[in-house]
């Protein structure tokens, strides 16, 4: 399987260390299938942050993971998802909430830091913040988690 990753920063190696807080799926290396995220992704990094150039890293993995590795896989929208999701969130350590190696499944819409506060201050349900938070077409994201994970990745 071929999986990419959109940045404006140069990777010479996966660092977990310098993943981000707050993410869907909790700290760890995003990757999705569609190059044309990843593109998208290339250029919202460089237009937020003003360095580097838009750049696409493209990885491969063969399907052993999901022997080798701790593997949870959103198939779709769920409630589920977006509890998931809104945990993760809301995490602001290095501190992961799950065990898993890899978690794959749907994007969250961009807005989600709004929903969130929706769904906290109990303007709206859960049921109603996973509806806000599909993103308009399905867009599938792998996260990698652990060294183990970022292993069996092979830089194209």
């Amino acid at each position: 399987m071929i999986l990419y990753h959109g940045t404006n920063a140069d990777i010479q190696q996966i660092d977990l260390a310098q993943s981000r807080v707050g993410k869907d799926f909790g700290v760890g290396f995003y990757l999705t299938p569609d190059k044309n995220v990843a593109t998208r992704q290339a250029e919202r990094k460089y237009e937020q942050y003003g360095e580097g150039k838009a750049k696409i890293y493209k990885y491969a993995i063969d399907d052993s993971y999901l022997i080798e590795l701790k593997v949870l896989q959103f198939d779709g929208y769920s409630l589920e998802w977006a509890r998931f999701i809104l945990k993760n969130r809301k995490n602001r350590t290095h501190n992961q909430l799950h065990d898993y190696d890899i978690v794959i499944g749907p994007i969250a819409d961009d807005v989600i830091g709004y929903q969130i506060r929706r769904v906290e201050e109990g303007i709206i349900t859960e049921q109603q913040f996973l509806e806000e938070i599909k993103f308009h077409t399905v867009t599938i994201q792998y996260m990698f988690a652990t060294q183990k994970a970022i292993n069996m990745l092979q830089q194209l």
